[in-house]
């Protein structure tokens, strides 16, 4: 018998246009001011003004905060709960990408709780309660709109994870047309983001189970399809939707069965050289899963037919080994950077790199083959 704990976000609403419904979804939980969360560049381009017209049409009173920044900082956190306590805002509408979503996740567990920010770090140590929670995400990648998971960066370099299933929200709304005006390099970033956390999924030690395996198979063969064809064509709403939708499954499927190595390398790129975070999973995935694969054969090979043709499959090495291939290659054709030295990473980081990687122990436990500081060293060179 297989034991399990799933847990995912308490509605889930997939469909063009769906943004409108936000003032009625809102109205449902009795509040009359909320504070929503994004960043300036969603704002300048007005990417929430349909969010706002529908709270407006509900006499929902808002106040945005939009002070997010790449790697949102635990300050950040601080002050977007400052502003919504000034206000008297009683839910959070967090509106973008994985940074603005993290902040609002965080700042609902400020204003709900008694709990300090620094008592948050960690796994289960946020107890609750939070402040209601909508999530609303602009890109097909982190799938931050169904994971209990916020990610903040602590002083200069240092990148610290609120766990907990209070973190997850009440409502996961998924408006593919919100994702239309994506350029095409954050499109490709955040799509091998979204596939990395199916593939990590699936061979996660510890706790992968039959619901996340389905999640991750289903979320990879949607982001297989929508992803290149929304990167050549921003405007295609269905691949946009495919897109979006395989993000989010790939996110209920890590939320479930955790990501490994390939995010514990890449998490010290982004903080000590703000590199993207979609970029940084790029840099070291195929020199991570060709470690894996003297373990992971046999899973890579499951997940190879949701990308590879079976000509691609029969010409390679082995089913596992086309995989890896053609993620290199699908990498290469979206123009998303491979190599360290690509993104102005000199090879004397490489050894801090290396420690760094070792300090994410809640990463590193989920990998398929255990991973040496050594490992890591031989990783990052790889990918230099």
């Amino acid at each position: 018998m297989t034991l399990l704990n799933f847990a995912t976000a308490g509605n889930i609403i997939c469909a063009p246009g769906s943004v409108e419904q936000l003032g009625a979804l809102v109205a449902q939980r009795d509040v009359g001011r909320v504070l929503l969360v994004c960043d300036p560049g969603i704002e300048a381009l007005g990417l929430i003004d349909p969010a706002l017209e529908s709270l407006n049409a509900a006499d929902k009173e808002v106040c945005v905060f939009s002070d997010v920044e790449a790697d949102p900082s635990a300050a950040t956190v601080e002050h977007a709960a400052q502003q919504a306590r000034s206000v008297g805002a009683q839910a959070v509408i967090g509106f973008g990408g994985g940074s603005p979503m993290d902040v609002a996740k965080a700042a609902a567990m400020l204003l709900g709780s008694n709990q300090p920010l620094d008592a948050l770090y960690g796994v289960d140590k946020a107890s609750g309660p939070r402040l209601p929670l909508l999530l609303i995400p602009t890109t097909a990648g982190t799938g931050s709109e169904v994971t209990p998971i916020a990610i903040l960066t602590i002083g200069a370099e240092t990148k610290m994870g609120i766990v907990s299933p209070h973190l997850l929200p009440d409502v996961a709304l998924l408006d593919p047309q919100l994702t239309k005006g994506l350029p095409p390099h954050i499109t490709a970033a955040t799509g091998i983001d979204a596939m990395v956390h199916a593939i990590e999924a699936f061979t996660s030690l510890h706790k992968k189970n039959p619901i996340s395996d389905a999640l991750a198979i289903k979320a990879l063969s949607l982001l297989a399809k929508g992803v290149p064809a929304a990167y050549a064509d921003g405007a295609n709403l269905e691949a946009r939707g495919d897109a979006l939708l395989g993000a989010s499954l790939a996110g209920m499927a890590f939320a479930n069965a955790p990501v490994a190595a390939v995010h514990a390398l890449a998490y010290p790129i982004g903080a000590r050289f703000h590199v993207p975070h979609g970029v940084s999973n790029a840099l070291v995935l195929p020199h991570v899963l060709r470690f894996n694969l003297s373990v992971a054969d046999a899973l890579y090979a499951e997940l190879a037919p949701l990308l590879c043709s079976a000509d691609e499959v029969s010409q390679a090495p082995s089913a596992a080994a086309a995989l890896v291939n053609k993620l290199e290659q699908l990498c290469d054709r979206m123009g998303v950077p491979r190599r360290l030295r690509d993104v102005g990473i000199g090879e004397d980081a490489l050894p801090k790199l290396a420690d760094d990687a070792m300090e994410q122990t809640r990463l590193l436990i989920n990998n398929p083959k255990e991973v040496t500081r050594a490992d890591a060293l031989a990783i990052y060179q790889a990918a230099f």
